[in-house]
Parts: structure tokens; sequence; C-alpha cells
């Protein structure tokens, strides 16, 4: 089942964009972390609307984090997590399901003291089994813990439950 289409997920993009503008108002800059693939296309698409929206500088990193096994390797940076310190931080991703990833990418950051950090995703879904509040959501949906929700970025973006 069609969640949101291509249509829907770029005024999705748009309104997040503006919410997160409206709750950082007095930060000079923003760090974006996008978490894999998924989650850094949506940061890139989150950082075009922001840069068009607002003059502070952004800045973009890749974070990277196995899924099935978050303890396998990483969190991983591209970039030395120590410029972190006392900025704000704005985590992305596509969907949060459990929570599980983005509770073990927020690790991270264990070593740095950031000024803040908030949570943005595409799809929030309700039952969260780890401890992980999202900041900004596209759409937040109630689901049975055997469904499962793909977000697709490409020539015809979409979000679907399978």
């Amino acid at each position: 089942m069609q969640l949101l289409n291509d249509f829907q997920i770029g005024a999705k993009v748009t309104r997040l964009a503006m919410e997160i503008l409206e709750r950082n108002t007095e930060e000079t800059e923003l760090y974006i972390l996008g978490i894999n693939n998924r989650g850094m296309e949506l940061a890139r698409r989150l950082s075009k609307d922001l840069q068009r929206l607002s003059d502070a500088p952004l800045h973009l990193w890749n974070l990277n984090i196995s899924p099935s096994d978050p303890l396998a390797f990483g969190p991983t940076l591209d970039h030395d997590v120590a410029e972190l310190r006392n900025k704000p931080v704005l985590v992305v991703d596509d969907v949060a399901n459990t929570g599980r990833t983005l509770f073990y990418a927020m690790g991270v950051l264990q070593d740095v003291l950031p000024k803040k950090i908030e949570v943005a995703v595409l799809v929030d879904r309700r039952h969260k089994a780890w401890p992980i509040y999202v900041t900004y959501s596209g759409m937040v949906l109630s689901t049975t813990l055997g469904d499962n929700i793909l977000v697709e970025f490409g020539t015809e973006d979409r979000a679907v439950l399978e």
C-alpha cells in the first residue's frame, strides 16, 4: 500500500525544513547527519530546502551504521566528531521503526557534548522499543510489528507499507 507519492514526499520535506528552521532561529549554523543511504538522501533534500530558506551555514555529514547489527561496525562519521562540540545537531533517517538504529547512531556523539540533538524522519512509527524521541516527522503511523515501511528515492519517490 502506498503511503506517500513523489509529490507528497516533496511537500513533506519542504514542511520539515520549515519546521526545523522555525525551531532553530537562534542557531547560527546546523550540523545535519544523514544515516546510511536513504537517511542521507533525506538529509540532502532537507539541506537543499533549508539553504533555500536561510543563509545560515549547514554542514551535511554521513553517519554509517548497520541497521541489522549496529554493534558490528560503527557508527562512523565521515568527519571529525570533535567538530560537533557545542553545536546543534540534526540526525536524519528515512523511517523510525523500533528506534534501535537511531539509538545506536547516537553512540557516535557520546564523546562530545553537542549543544542539542534533534531527530528528523520521513515516517515515524508509533511502536518504538527503544527510548528515542523523534523531533520532526513527515508522517506518523501506527502499524503492526510485522509491517514494513520502505522509502524509495529515485525518479519517482515513494513510501510504501509492505
